[in-house]
């Protein structure tokens, strides 16, 4: 088939989902209520729809008091039953894919179970919603004309008991369509790959040959390999390269850290940026205008949603449906799943900007912030201040974190960051200064842990030797895919080895 002609039905065939997506936009509680009824009811006769009597749970609030908030250790057993080889536990068709993933503080694997009606229903109705959005955006656009430039996960599949499990990345592309894979770069073969550095070599060598008009991956590994391409080529920006490109598609970290870098290596105007909100839990939001930094709520996944305000004084036990949010609260996110995950706690939070449509800012994780001293410091807050300094400061920042530095004796607290910079601020003294006031001014409990240094002293800022976070992440066979680095933790644990091995290096 002519390539004009696919591009012209692809765009077409994609676009006739709108008028579907538009049904959840006007009766959003309706569709969220009909997802609930349909989970209930297709898992009636599984061992957990037994237990909590989903044949008579007529209404959200009999939901809601019957069926427990739940995390990962809580629903662990039943998994690890089900990767034995047992079914019907708590979802009715039979589940052999399991997403693992772990946190970069914790060794400790989670097996997330991927049964086909997320596979279909969620994660591969997403990609295409990513696109028809996108394609309704941009009429013109030209997107099938080429290939988008995809970077995933680097573990393989791995086979027990008749179950799989492997990065999220690899389940999908071991499941990936045709038409996905007709329209990617690079092969199943390389994007399988399980050594991070000559799966980059390889990348490059098959995606420099293509005509790539999308890229699609975390910001943080994606601008590993890109910066890779441009030393490979010897070209100054990637339009020189790819000169059809015209999207990025970016999830997993925050975008703000990175946007300024990604500027400078796409330098047109008309260039798109498209955040999308996915876990190996399901696929949540997907950025549904140009140049935006809200993301559309997606509703109509099999996925239920409930929130916890994290302003409820430490009562974790207790959500709230979409139709009784409010805007600017700090939410986390509880899903209910068409892969059995049933009032789970997925460890996001959230704020809702808008409730007509359903639009979220991610703010960070539940666990993934530092309160130690009453300050309530959250990744948003993070992230702006970043922002805001670099522009004061003309610095730009490759990866970062921060923990606490707890009180000794008669010693005040503090926060400890170390920063990798691609281009350092000419005096370290001024950025910290800059940023515990950007902090100041976007937080007020920590402002008020500042004042006159009541509880909290000035931050202390470590530069990071270059490739610092990499090597960590190496030396924890967590290169690349999702794998990222904690950006605020109330835990010393992972930031006093990454300070070791800044000076073990310097020494």
């Amino acid at each position: 088939m002519p390539i004009p002609l696919f591009n012209s039905i692809a765009s077409w065939l994609l676009r006739k989902r709108y008028h579907q997506i538009e049904l959840f936009l006007k009766y959003p509680l309706d569709v969220q209520d009909e997802v609930l009824r349909q989970l209930l009811d297709f898992s009636q006769e599984t061992m957990i729809g037994k237990q909590y009597g989903f044949e008579d749970l007529p209404k959200y609030d009999e939901f809601r008091n019957r069926v427990p908030i739940v995390g990962y250790e809580d629903v662990a057993p039943m998994i690890e039953r089900t990767r034995r080889g047992e079914q019907n536990l708590f979802w009715p068709t039979t589940i052999k894919w399991f997403a693992k993933s772990s946190g970069t503080t914790n060794a400790k694997s989670k097996f997330i179970p991927v049964s086909n009606e997320a596979l279909e229903d969620c994660h591969y109705k997403s990609s295409k919603d990513l696109l028809c959005l996108y394609l309704n955006n941009n009429e013109n656009s030209q997107l099938f004309t080429g290939k988008s430039l995809r970077l995933g996960g680097s573990k393989e599949l791995y086979e027990d008991n008749g179950t799989f499990f492997g990065d999220l990345s690899a389940i999908l592309i071991d499941n990936m369509p045709l038409w996905a894979e007709y329209s990617s770069t690079p092969s199943n073969r390389v994007s399988l790959m399980s050594e991070w550095e000559s799966k980059l070599e390889a990348i490059i060598e098959e995606s420099i040959r293509e005509n790539v008009t999308s890229l699609a991956g975390v910001p943080s590994w994606m601008l590993v390999l890109l910066n890779q391409v441009l030393e490979k080529t010897g070209k100054s920006h990637l339009f020189e390269i790819w000169e059809n490109l015209e999207v990025y598609f970016h999830g997993g970290v925050s975008f703000t850290p990175y946007k300024n870098q990604y500027k400078k290596l796409l330098p047109r105007k008309k260039f798109n940026f498209y955040e999308t909100y996915n876990a190996s839990e399901g696929f949540f939001g997907i950025q549904d205008r140009n140049n935006s930094d809200e993301l559309l709520l997606m509703l109509d996944y099999g996925i239920f949603y409930e929130f916890i305000p994290m302003d409820s004084n430490g009562i974790e036990d207790w959500a709230i449906p979409l139709w009784e949010v409010e805007l600017g609260v700090n939410y986390a996110m509880v899903i209910t799943t068409n892969a059995g995950l049933w009032r789970y706690k997925i460890g996001d939070t959230v704020r809702f900007t808008s409730k007509n449509p359903y639009r979220i800012k991610i703010t960070g994780r539940t666990k993934h912030h530092i309160n130690v001293f009453g300050e309530e410091l959250i990744i948003e807050n993070a992230e702006e201040a970043l922002k805001q300094i670099c522009q004061k400061t003309d610095a730009e920042i490759m990866d970062y974190t921060a923990a606490p530095i707890f009180m000794t004796g008669k010693e005040k607290g503090a926060h400890e960051w170390i920063i990798e910079f691609r281009k350092p601020p000419e005096d370290v003294a001024y950025f910290t200064e800059v940023l515990d006031n950007a902090l100041k001014s976007l937080n007020s409990d920590y402002e008020a842990k500042r004042y006159n240094n009541i509880t909290l002293k000035m931050p202390k800022v470590h530069v990071a030797r270059k490739n610092l976070f990499h090597d960590w992440l190496k030396s924890k066979n967590k290169l690349g895919g999702q794998h990222k680095i904690p950006r605020l933790s109330n835990e010393r644990g992972y930031i006093d080895e990454l300070l070791r091995m800044n000076m073990e290096t310097r020494v």
